[in-house]
């Protein structure tokens, strides 16, 4: 007969396994968006049944790395003061945010190859808000141009990211220069027009 303090032992081995698996997945699709089950096994230092044991399929780890690589970075968002005037707010926005939206996106084309668009969808449905969020208050407030709609604007914000991610990779971008570029474009593009307003 089992008994109730003999599993609770097991169950703590398992979520210590399951958060070591997602952790090195989340660090081996963050370099490689092809990278293999076994490499994240051998990464998180357990057997390849192990593995398959917490997460049956590829679409399962890669969800796992995904929502884990969300959460991280909304712990760091969280901590960013938006309540201030809208263009600062969105420097410091950027400021946090770049490395962790590179470093997301070989996670996400990784998703991408797996996932339907939908739950992809649904998962960053609150970083986006609160980056739409921000620029909406910002129209409101005048210091943001009204005449593109805000997710088309967010949309811009991230794309500019993750070029900035991909010229440092390819060297054409000094790592300590993206934050300040990329905030630089997008609050020149964020600028409401001359004629806004008239």
């Amino acid at each position: 007969m089992t008994s109730t303090a003999s599993k609770a032992p097991q169950r703590a081995d398992a979520r210590k396994n399951i958060e070591k698996i997602t952790r090195a997945a989340v660090e081996c699709l963050g370099r490689d968006p092809d990278a293999s089950l076994g490499q994240i096994a051998q990464t998180a230092g357990i057997g390849r049944v192990t593995l398959y044991g917490h997460f049956p399929s590829r679409e399962l780890l890669v969800e796992a790395a995904l929502v884990r690589a969300l959460a991280d970075g909304d712990e760091v968002l969280e901590t960013v003061d938006l309540t201030c005037e809208p263009r600062q707010a969105l420097r410091s926005l950027i400021e946090a945010s770049w490395q962790l939206t590179a470093q997301a996106s070989t996670i996400l084309q990784a998703a991408q190859a797996t996932m339907s668009p939908a739950r992809i969808h649904d998962l960053h449905a609150k970083p986006e808000q609160r980056v739409n969020d921000l620029i909406r208050r910002g129209q409101a407030e005048g210091a943001f141009r009204t005449d593109l709609p805000a997710d088309w604007l967010a949309s811009t914000m991230h794309h500019v990211m993750k070029g900035a991610a991909a010229d440092i990779t390819a060297a054409r971008l000094d790592r300590s220069n993206a934050a300040h570029f990329i905030a630089e474009v997008i609050l020149s593009a964020y600028a409401p027009p001359t004629n806004q307003g008239d």
